[in-house]
């Protein structure tokens, strides 16, 4: 079943490829969704996928960004079907 995430990881997100980075793993895996910075140095990132492969999507950003997200805050939801494809908002 397709799922929705809205996921704000804070740390030192910004400045390390993480919206780059993201955009990459989405595409490898058929994510859609967006991505951006905030202004209080957090990320935000909203994704639709089915529920497994948002849960590697996630895993994967985890994995490459260990050493830099502190915290993360996710909230899954129904699909919206709102997306096309994954890219960076400014």
């Amino acid at each position: 079943m397709k799922k929705q995430i809205h996921a704000y990881y804070s740390g030192r997100v910004q400045g390390v490829g993480f919206r780059f980075t993201a955009q990459d793993l989405a595409r490898d895996l058929g994510v859609t969704g967006w991505v951006k910075n905030l202004r209080n140095d957090r990320v935000e990132l909203v994704a639709e996928a089915e529920e497994d492969i948002l849960k590697d999507f996630l895993k994967r950003i985890n994995q490459y960004f260990s050493h830099y997200i502190q915290d993360v805050e996710i909230d899954w939801q129904p699909a919206a079907g709102e997306f096309k494809d994954f890219g960076i908002n400014f």
